[in-house]
């Protein structure tokens, strides 16, 4: 088999999409390396569209044991994601998929349409224990094929219908559709939001986060969800050394105004076929800053681009780590952030019952 070599220097990135190049998946059977005929490089290539592929999944709840992950259960209702981070750690996933967790991870959309029907079904086990459920801990659920498609509506509409709390995070404003269900559980004390916002900056954000909601539109779903009663929290995540960090004290600062009352950061995660996707964006558009950016990557990482560690690859190590940690404390003390909140009431859950249930009440 044949690597797929690297994208031709000549060939630019393309509008609307994050990552730069399809790097081949590690489990990929087949590659293709580039050729030069001797005809001269125009780049006529269209844009490059969406593609939305419908799974009928065979179960929807993931279990970990992460002892670094506050949570033992969550729902990804979607595999990819059309926002295009560059540094997004779920995109070597998609190798499972027989995919790139390049360009296709981010315009080849798997949705998981049967959703709420295998949540139904699993929350209908006699064997299940209710705990809390993270919505879009790995592809976020709010990306642009849920506009259409409705999945993560179904599925929070499941959890409401059984009373069974969970906790959201997105980046796109679209989670303000869903107030109507979420704003009556949060009365429950059923429901917590998270918003990540990376930066302030409208440029940057439009090549590190092509078609995720602008910032400051972030900052105001933040509001309108603080202003449902709905306990909303701000993700500065991922900080990105020389990139990003310096926003971390304004968006505390603008997420606290706006309502927020909960906050945590993540540093930049590599992992996998993420470090050379995430090398050659900063090489197209931050050449001057790309050599500094990966130098205190390394520093943070033993010298490496990552480290899977448990602990070790939330945090980091180091003089930048400790400095960005410090430097979160200190803000969120100042800010009156992450006072303690009551735990999400597990008590209320009760099994949803039979779909055949819910037609009767139609009659």
């Amino acid at each position: 088999m044949k690597s797929r070599s690297t994208r031709p220097p000549t060939e630019s990135p393309r509008k609307g999409r994050g990552a730069t190049f399809n790097l081949q998946g590690r489990y990929e059977r087949w590659g293709r390396e580039d050729s030069d005929d001797g005809w001269p490089q125009e780049d006529q290539r269209p844009a490059l569209p969406t593609t939305i592929i419908p799974h009928e999944a065979k179960s929807i709840l993931t279990y970990n044991r992460s002892p670094d992950i506050p949570f033992d259960r969550s729902i990804n209702p979607y595999q990819g994601c059309e926002h295009g981070c560059p540094y997004c750690y779920s995109r070597p996933t998609h190798a499972y998929w027989d995919m790139s967790p390049g360009l296709d991870f981010e315009t080849r959309i798997i949705a998981k349409t049967n959703a709420a029907e295998l949540l139904r079904r699993e929350l209908s086990a006699p064997s299940y224990r209710p705990d809390v459920i993270s919505i879009g801990a790995s592809t976020d659920p709010y990306q642009p094929a849920e506009r259409e498609l409705n999945i993560t509506r179904r599925v929070v509409e499941v959890l409401a219908d059984c009373e069974h709390p969970f906790t959201v995070i997105t980046k796109n404003a679209l989670i303000e559709r869903d107030i109507d269900l979420l704003a009556p559980m949060a009365e429950k004390n059923l429901v917590r939001a998270f918003v990540s916002v990376t930066n302030l900056d409208n440029q940057l954000a439009r090549r590190i986060e092509p078609r995720a909601t602008a910032p400051l539109r972030r900052i105001e779903a933040i509001e309108r969800l603080a202003a449902a009663g709905i306990p909303v929290g701000v993700m500065v995540a991922p900080v990105i050394p020389f990139l990003t960090d310096s926003f971390m004290e304004e968006v505390l600062e603008r997420a606290r105004a706006a309502g927020a009352v909960m906050a945590g950061y993540v540093l930049l995660r590599l992992p996998n076929e993420v470090a050379p996707l995430f090398r050659d964006w900063l090489a197209q558009h931050y050449p001057h800053k790309a050599q500094h950016v990966m130098s205190l990557v390394q520093q943070m990482r033993g010298g490496k681009d990552y480290q899977s560690g448990f602990g070790m690859r939330q945090r980091g190590q180091g003089n930048f780590a400790a400095l960005t940690e410090r430097r979160f404390r200190l803000a969120c003390q100042r800010l009156g952030f992450n006072a303690e909140l009551p735990p999400m009431d597990v008590a209320r859950f009760r099994p949803p019952r039979p779909a055949a249930d819910h037609q009767l009440d139609l009659l």
